[in-house]
Order: C-alpha cells, then structure tokens, then sequence
C-alpha cells in the first residue's frame, strides 16, 4: 500500500486548501482513509475519516463545518477541502489508511499505512 498526500502550502487566515490523498497498492473501495495532522510541538490528531464502502463520514470537531472529506473510488483518492483555515489548522497533514471497516477511526493505532504528510501553514 503506498498513500501520496498532496495539495500543502502557505495560506491566510480564513482562506482555504484542498488537499489529496492517493493511494496504491489496494482495493481502495475495502479501506478506511483518514487524515491526522500535526502541528508543531504536539501531538498526532485525528482530523477525518471515510469509512470503506459508504460507512460514514467523521470529523474532529475542531473541524467539523470547515473541512469535508471526500473520496473517489474510481481514482483512488481522497480530498479534504479545508475552509475558513485558522493559525491553529497549521500542521502537516498525514493520510493514513486501514483495512475494512473501522469501529474507532480516530485511532492512529488502527492504522497501518501512511503517507508521508503534506506542510499547510496558515498564517494570521
């Protein structure tokens, strides 16, 4: 399994970023993806998750109404549009990946691939 995250860079303060996941290597459709971040001097967080197979969508709620996940499973990908963007949304941004269905897709632990993160930096 191999995931590409892309769709990084420098934005203000209430603008907005897409970012894309690509992902290799699997029967894409069978998998949960998720994005985590991490900003600087913290810990990894959950951000979202598309369950495998429409099982629903999730949000931290520190996200929830600015970032929408979404996935195509034609092309193997997965989006998160990220509006209204705060400083504190600074971080790299990591997709990740899981076989079937995830009961806790918050847990980074549940994961077993990852990309290798993508830089957004929003500044105020």
């Amino acid at each position: 399994v191999q995931l590409q995250a892309s769709g990084g860079g420098l934005v203000q303060a209430g603008g907005s970023l897409r970012l894309s996941c690509a992902a290799s290597g699997l029967t894409f459709d069978h998998y949960t993806i998720a994005w985590f971040r991490q900003a600087p001097g913290k810990e990894r967080e959950f951000v979202a998750a598309t369950r495998d197979r429409n099982g629903g969508i999730f949000y931290a709620d520190s996200v929830k109404g600015r970032f929408t996940i979404s996935r195509d499973n034609a092309k193997n990908t997965v989006d998160l549009q990220m509006n209204s963007l705060k400083p504190e949304d600074t971080a790299v941004y990591y997709c990740a990946a899981a076989r079937n269905r995830l009961v806790a897709v918050s847990v980074q632990s549940n994961y077993a691939d990852w990309g290798q993160g993508t830089l957004v930096t929003v500044s105020s």
